[in-house]
């Protein structure tokens, strides 16, 4: 009878292992350390992009620069057994840099007090599809939501205000007097620049509209949160059907401005759960590779400068040992502020692992973006982090990588940005390097201790 019950469950297992071969998702089990205990051939390859060495022996290591947060998501989840995350997004560096990142969904289940289980999934396809659906759903949103209280502006080839009429005064307060000035008179200052504006228009003109939230600037110099839609008006036909020229002072774009301060919460709510990182604030991976996306794009159609910066806090391991994980946290929050303190407003900030930072630049060049690391560099130094009742000082590592020529594309740009980080790292810390274009194994900038820009 015990040869019988053992032949079974010897058959059970065999079954087991054979679905978990077979399974059409990654599948790893691991223990509560994130120590890998077994794992089926999709997750191993789905994986492996993460293993710097060509090993997997840790989950939580593994997924550290896209999930930095996860192994302290698993340890927090109380219960004896359950779901402790459903189809988490993790936003990988991008083999093909013309489609964007590969993206995984990841969902954890806790088996029991030693063991977890990860479910993997390639949702790359899918999450290009959703990202074009939700282009779709904002641009049907502008047309049909509140569509009494709006203004309606023309603008002529240049983004210049062609007329005035009482919707403007009504949504702006602006007087006729606003004729001829840039859209730009509506952004609060640094909000945007005469290259963005111009992006735009030619976004309009390729896609047949653009659409972009954020704030707005009535005339007495108040704010509110406003939706802008910009689209081509058909160009206007002669007699012989061919389009003719328009001048600069004919209306070219047509620009519909809605306040939508009372939806703001719910809107930032929303973009805050899929978009932003829950400690810092800052972009999450998700945010940072659209951003980066786009940005790439329009450098392509403008042919201006991109630049990236990439950072990180030196012997941040070192601060968690001596302090605590959460005076570690008080010192990514820290470091957070000040990067917003330092950079523009349209500047995308982002946290993409654990105590790596990164910075997307649109229409700054090598000179200026070296400017700007050294001023976060310095404003790090000397203004120190706090918790509680201790003062932590710290400082960051700084690498910086423009895209040229010899960049194929955004994955490309972000390898030499993080060769040149560890090429600050060796250096010595605390410093900001740039690697020659050429041979990126050399400074060809650097700032830092005993260096001024």
């Amino acid at each position: 009878m015990s040869s019988v019950i053992n032949s079974t469950e010897s058959e059970e297992y065999e079954a087991l292992l054979q679905f978990l071969y077979m399974a059409p998702v990654g599948l790893v089990q691991i223990s509560s350390d994130g120590t890998i205990i077994m794992l089926n051939p999709l997750s191993a390859q789905l994986l492996m992009p993460l293993s710097q060495d060509g090993e997997l022996t840790n989950l939580f290591d593994a997924l550290a620069p896209v999930a930095p947060d996860l192994q302290l998501q698993c340890s927090q989840f109380a219960a004896s057994y359950g779901q402790i995350c459903d189809a988490t997004r993790l936003y990988l560096h991008a083999d093909d840099a013309a489609n964007g990142p590969q993206v995984l969904s990841l969902s954890m289940l806790k088996l029991d007090e030693e063991r977890l289980m990860a479910v993997l999934n390639d949702i790359t396809l899918q999450d290009r599809r959703e990202r074009q659906l939700r282009k779709t759903d904002a641009w049907l949103n502008a047309i049909m939501t509140n569509i009494a209280d709006y203004a309606l502006v023309s603008l002529d080839k240049q983004g210049r205000i062609e007329s005035w009429n009482e919707s403007i005064a009504r949504v702006t307060g602006h007087a006729p007097g606003v004729k001829g000035q840039p859209y730009a008179i509506f952004y609060p200052a640094g909000a945007t620049t005469q290259e963005q504006q111009m992006e735009r228009l030619r976004e309009a003109d390729e896609n047949g509209w653009t659409l972009h939230e954020g704030a707005r600037l009535r005339a007495d110099g108040h704010e509110f949160w406003g939706s802008s839609m910009i689209s081509p008006l058909p160009a206007r036909i002669e007699e012989n059907a061919e389009p003719c020229e328009l001048s600069d002072e004919e209306p070219a774009y047509c620009m519909i401005i809605r306040d939508i301060s009372d939806k703001r919460d719910v809107s930032e709510n929303l973009r805050k759960a899929a978009y932003c990182d829950h400690l810092t604030g800052l972009s999450n991976r998700r945010a940072f590779f659209e951003a980066a996306d786009l940005e790439l794009l329009r450098r392509n159609n403008a042919l201006r400068p991109l630049s990236l910066i990439m950072l990180d806090a030196d012997h941040f391991k070192a601060i968690n040992d001596q302090y605590g994980h959460p005076a570690g946290d008080a010192v990514l929050c820290h470091l957070a502020a000040t990067m917003k303190s330092v950079c523009r407003q349209i500047d995308i900030l982002a946290r993409i692992g654990g105590e790596e930072f990164a910075v997307i630049l649109p229409s700054v060049n090598l000179a200026d973006v070296m400017a700007v690391a050294e001023r976060l560099r310095k404003q790090v130094q000397l203004i120190p982090a706090m918790y509680e009742q201790h003062v932590i000082a710290y400082t960051i590592s700084i690498g910086v990588a423009v895209m040229d020529d010899s960049v194929s594309g955004f994955d490309a740009l972000m390898k030499r940005a993080d060769q040149a980080l560890y090429a600050a790292k060796r250096a010595g810390r605390n410093r900001v390097v740039c690697l020659d274009a050429e041979a990126a194994h050399f400074p060809a900038q650097q700032t830092g201790v005993g260096h001024e820009w």
